[in-house]
Formats: structure tokens, sequence, C-alpha cells
């Protein structure tokens, strides 16, 4: 099982291409090129630690809304360009390992975790035990994926500071009780940041050191519309960057309160 997750967060999101001459190599597709789900989340501004967030489907029409917008907390300070499936500009902060940040950009949806054996979701779902730990930890051979201290030995998570299963080793704490992977740095470069989800607030509008947070009730319709097979990715981006690289990355024409 464990396996399998890993693999889902860090070496499945990796595209192995073979070694061909540079003449034969054709220039890579858009990256939203054959994706059907879009989850957008827009901020003010690169500080800001609150957001609205969009969901769209994509069909004959082109990006149609998913539903209506709704409020989510980022990072305690903001945003800044990540490491997804467009380049990462150099006009913004970068994202670092413990700066507070939510990564900005565009990113593959890794599958989904929770407290529950199951869950009603069309994404790859696994429950997460008490020995389940992400790596946040730059050092470790384990950097940005989730495994099994019954696996790989407690030696190996004892630093770690983001056990999954919040509420049996921090007082009933929700916050992982339902959520999806966002799947910053799939190469585990170390120090560039780790452990990126969508999960549950708290309390309301609190922020986050680098996930994107909002209720229970908005995380289960997400899960119950998002699946697999439509390769659904995850946008976060201040409103001025949004716009200013909307046309080039194939983005939806932003609606309602995201405008």
């Amino acid at each position: 099982m464990n396996r399998l997750f890993r693999r889902a967060v860090s070496v499945g999101l990796l595209i192995l291409l073979p070694q061909l001459p540079a003449a034969a190599l054709s220039p890579l597709p858009p990256p939203l090129a054959h994706s059907n789900q879009l989850v957008v989340v827009v901020t003010d501004d690169w500080d800001a630690t609150q957001g609205k967030l969009q969901a769209y489907t994509r069909g004959a029409k082109g990006w149609q809304p998913q539903g209506p917008a709704f409020d989510v907390a980022i990072g305690r300070k903001g945003s800044a360009w990540g490491l997804g499936l467009a380049a990462a500009p150099m006009d913004g902060p970068q994202k670092q390992e413990g700066d507070g940040r939510s990564p900005a950009g565009i990113f593959a949806i890794g599958g989904a975790f929770g407290y529950a054996a199951k869950a009603s979701t069309g994404l790859t779902y696994l429950p997460m035990q008490q020995s389940s730990y992400c790596m946040d930890v730059p050092a470790s051979p384990y950097y940005n994926q989730v495994v099994d201290a019954r696996e790989v030995g407690a030696e190996a998570v004892k630093d770690s500071t983001e056990p999954m299963r919040l509420d049996l080793h921090n007082k009933g704490d929700v916050r992982y009780q339902q959520g999806f992977i966002i799947a910053h740095n799939a190469g585990n470069e170390p120090g560039r940041g780790s452990c990126i989800f969508a999960h549950l607030w708290r309390q309301p509008a609190e922020a986050t050191a680098g996930c994107t947070a909002m209720t229970a009730a908005h995380m289960r319709t997400l899960l119950a519309w998002l699946k697999d097979d439509a390769q659904p990715r995850f946008v976060l981006l201040p409103r001025a960057q949004y716009l200013h690289y909307q046309d080039r990355w194939q983005l939806p024409a932003l609606t309602g309160a995201l405008r």
C-alpha cells in the first residue's frame, strides 16, 4: 500500500523521456493539454494568505465553472513559485522548505488521503495510519514522500514534522481527515518544498504552513468530483500572474469572485 502511495506522490508523476537527438525532440504540449478537470485558486498578491477556489470542467465549449467559488486559506506567508508542470518564472519569490508559502504554478493532483478506510472519490485513495509520515527533512532519502514507519523504520521518520494521522498525534486535529496531494516538487529536489496538500482547515480562514485549506463540506464536494482519468490539475496564482500567463498556459478565463 505505502509503496503505491510513494509512487503517486513522486515517481508516478515523473515523465521519463528517451534520449533522442535534439532535432528529434518536439516542444512539450501546454501543461493543461490533456486535463479535463481544473482546480484554480487565485489570491490578491504574493503575500495574501486567503484566496478563492473555483473548479472548472473542460467540455465542447472549453473550460466551464463547476459549482460556485469558495474561500480557502493558503500559506501564512502567502505564495511563491513552485516546481510544477510549467517552468517556474523568476518574476516573484521562489518556494523553499519552511518558508510558510504555498507553491504557485500548475501541478498534478497526485491522489487522495484521509483518516477513513474509504472515501467517495474518483481519485486513487489511501487511508493513513498512525505510522504514516510525510518527510519534510531535506536530507532524508524519503524527502517529499509519504512513508510508513513500519516499512522504513522509526529512525527514518523521527525528524519529520508531518505525521499524516494528526488526530492521533495532535489531540484530535482534523486537518488531514480528508485531502489530496498537490504534486509540487515531484522530483523531490532537496530544500525546494515538501508535503503540499489540499486539506481541511482547523478553524475558518486559518493560514497554513504551505498547503491550501478549506471546509469539510467543500472538500467532500471536490473529492466526489475529481477523478484520475480526467488528469486533474491544481493551479494557484496571484491574480496579476494568472492574467499574465493565462494565454501562454491556456488557463480558463476568470469568472465571478475570482476576477
